[in-house]
């Protein structure tokens, strides 16, 4: 432990309006999730019935735990590593995971950005490249007008594009197949425009978000638009938003609905409360909680409609039933989607819009999650970094090129299954126990009364009793219940009708164990360092350091001042030390 550690580095940069920091936020929250999978879910969890779990575990848990979050962030102006360390020495192996998880979802996840990019290139002609099967890469298989009554053996135009024109991909994981140069080089493009938005720092990320986090709304009512004209446009709206009440007697769609919540959000990633550690001290966190869920949750709603909106005009256009449109993952996106588009009026424009329109949506997300390691890194080994890199933007180079490297095996023809294997392990499985393990270091052991207090020091008003209540219970419970059914319907992975062999899966828990096995390593190391007897040492370990040591920005003449607050009297700082050491 770093006795002489400052939670308030009176140095650290700050957002230079605070709106950027909330646009930074909305950005990171708004995904491809948004488009991709809650339309999804709604599709098969009784549509509008889906709403009502949906914004239940959005009161009760997305909105608590982010608060918890950016308050946190906010308050010790650290990354999660330091946080986590501060709050549960035990388990800050949870911060560290954090880190982990955040880095192997950044390389895959830029890839989707490479996609899109591809299929906005390829958009800018005459005609679709998907529009029919007159190409050198389709098969005899191949349809451009699939209905009801096309053979099982087919596929369509838009499948073969995605496929054997951009994937060019194998039959399997057996079969790795040569490097897609043309994948390379726009991924190579992806990273350089996330370095170039993000190698100053704050100051240069906060310039960025105002186009986009804000362009992909323009773009997405200017399809909504355009879609709601289209003939059988409402029976798809319809489909989306009439309630099959029965579905709710299953409790795998509250659990859907709580899962989808927390990964939108982005509970667990550490990403928005690396972001919140370069707010000013004083700022109302609450007010930025509610506009990031609210706004992230009403974009899943907009999204539904301009999805579902273009199924029913497909279903209508092919005597095809919406349910047999609706695909799971990338291919709602680069199949199902760019498949309406070839038979709209004035294509090339609406299929550049939305491809421009994903780009933006992934930035945005991969900003923060580079973010989280650049800050993490920079807080931890910020002395020994500066040796190597005399200048940020180095060091920022430095993470980027490695994450460049690690995104290789994505873009070569194997790509989409190493793709799908690293998505259902690490998305599904490992950010849920690194959630449950935050959520019990910060509700429990370092308690309400602590985060109550760490608010009122801030703001002057500590959490009232609803946050307090889903902190202290709540939360806990329904991360606990989301957890255990996780595992009991967890599914082995697979790509559409390729099962992964059992080696592949054995790869795919080792890949969750890659960001998983920081926690215990991390509670190890804890007590392995302590001082003092076994009992001594459990007792430190879950005493939240730094907080509690009255050497904590000891200016020395009896008072303690955190940038941006008033300076605390040595009489108060005696309270406050007792309040924060009592459970």
């Amino acid at each position: 432990m770093e006795a002489d550690m400052k939670l308030h580095d009176p140095h650290r940069p700050t957002w230079s309006r605070q709106i950027e920091f909330t646009l930074a936020g909305i950005g990171m929250a708004v995904g491809l999730g948004n488009v991709w999978r809650f339309p999804y879910l709604c599709y098969r969890s009784g549509g509008g019935a889906f709403l009502v779990p949906y914004v239940f575990m959005l009161v009760v848990l997305g909105i608590p735990l982010l608060y918890m979050e950016l308050l946190l962030g906010q308050y010790m102006r650290r990354g999660p590593v330091q946080v986590l360390k501060n709050v549960c020495p035990l388990l800050k192996g949870v911060g560290l995971a954090s880190v982990a998880i955040s880095f192997i979802m950044c390389t895959y996840y830029n890839v989707v950005i490479t996609w899109a990019l591809y299929y906005m290139f390829s958009s800018f002609r005459t005609t679709l490249p998907w529009q029919d099967c007159n190409n050198t890469w389709n098969t005899q298989n191949c349809t451009s007008t699939p209905t009801n009554s096309s053979g099982e053996h087919t596929s369509t135009a838009s499948q073969e594009f995605f496929n054997l024109k951009m994937l060019q991909r194998t039959g399997g994981l057996e079969d790795s197949g040569t490097l897609r140069w043309e994948l390379l080089l726009i991924l190579l493009l992806a990273w350089t425009m996330i370095y170039l938005c993000i190698f100053k720092g704050v100051k240069s990320t906060g310039k960025v978000v105002y186009f986009t986090a804000l362009f992909p709304y323009v773009i997405l009512l200017a399809l909504l638009i355009n879609n709601v004209q289209l003939p059988g446009a409402l029976e798809g709206i319809k489909f989306f938003i009439i309630p099959e009440w029965e579905k709710l007697l299953s409790m795998e769609v509250w659990v859907n609905a709580a899962a989808q919540i927390f990964n939108s959000i982005g509970i667990g990633f550490g990403s928005l409360m690396s972001m919140s550690s370069y707010n000013s001290f004083n700022n109302n966190v609450l007010k930025d909680t509610l506009t990031i869920a609210i706004v992230n949750s009403l974009t899943s709603l907009l999204a539904g409609f301009v999805i579902f909106s273009a199924f029913g005009y497909m279903s209508h256009l092919q005597g095809i039933h919406i349910k047999d449109l609706a695909v799971d993952g990338p291919g709602l996106v680069f199949v199902v989607y760019p498949q309406a588009f070839a038979t709209m009026p004035l294509a090339p424009l609406w299929a550049v819009m939305f491809f421009f329109m994903l780009l933006c949506l992934g930035l945005d997300s991969e900003f923060g999650m580079v973010e989280v390691m650049v800050t993490s890194l920079k807080d931890s080994y910020g002395k020994q970094l500066n040796r190597y890199f005399k200048r940020k933007e180095l060091f920022v180079l430095a993470v980027c090129s490695v994450a460049f490297l690690f995104g290789i095996p994505y873009v070569m023809q194997v790509g989409i299954y190493v793709f799908q294997l690293m998505d259902h392990y690490t998305a599904i499985v490992s950010i849920l126990f690194l959630a449950f393990f935050e959520v019990i270091a910060t509700c429990w052991i370092y308690g309400v009364k602590r985060l109550s207090g760490c608010l009122e020091e801030m703001t002057g008003k500590g959490a009232n009793i609803y946050f307090k209540f889903c902190w202290l219970i709540v939360a806990p419970v329904l991360i606990t219940v989301i957890l255990i059914f996780s595992i009991i319907q967890f599914k082995p992975a697979r790509y559409e009708d390729y099962v992964f062999p059992g080696w592949a899966q054995g790869v795919g828990w080792v890949i969750a164990l890659g960001s998983i096995i920081w926690i215990p390593l991390g509670a190890v190391h804890t007590l392995w360092v302590l001082p003092g007897s076994i009992t001594e040492k459990l007792r430190q370990s879950i005493t939240p350091y730094g907080l509690d040591r009255k050497s904590e920005l000891d200016l020395g003449g009896g008072e303690t001042v955190h940038p941006g607050s008033p300076a605390i009297t040595s009489e108060a700082k005696t309270e406050n030390f007792q309040f924060q050491t009592s459970l």
